[in-house]
């Protein structure tokens, strides 16, 4: 069944995460220079990037996101020889495509984050920014 306004018109229907997200998403390894990592991100135009656990991109490990290089730096390490994997990074929050953009707001602002990877059997297949969830949040406001 599905919902409807108040006017009676129906309402519409909530996106998911697979419409909303960016694919493919940029990875790194994470045995990179942060320096490799900062370079990937001017150059991609990301703001994160979901690091893997493979050469292959497909097991997403952490997000690393322009915050923790900034944070890296402030702290006096060394871009060219910190390597990501010794930033300690927590382990990412996922959704999947089929995840309404609703579930995937309110996971956001559990874990304070701006970015999740969306995988799919274990396997990423893109990103989601809090821009992208924000934006279809408001249009879901709308008549």
């Amino acid at each position: 069944m599905s919902a409807s306004t108040p006017d009676g018109a129906a309402a519409p229907e909530e996106p998911t995460v697979g419409l909303l997200m960016r694919t493919p998403a940029t990875t790194v390894e994470s045995d990179a220079h942060v320096a490799s990592a900062a370079y990937l991100m001017k150059h991609s135009g990301a703001g994160a990037l979901v690091v893997t656990a493979d050469n292959l991109g497909l097991v997403p490990i952490a997000v690393l996101t322009d915050a923790e290089v900034t944070q890296a730096v402030a702290d006096g390490r060394s871009p060219e020889d910190t390597r990501i994997n010794q930033l300690r990074l927590p382990r990412p929050v996922t959704v999947q495509p089929g995840t309404p953009v609703t579930e995937a707001a309110e996971q956001m602002l559990r874990a304070s984050l701006h970015h999740l990877p969306v995988v799919d059997d274990g396997r990423l297949v893109g990103i989601v920014g809090v821009t992208e969830v924000c934006r279809a949040l408001l249009q879901l406001g709308r008549p």
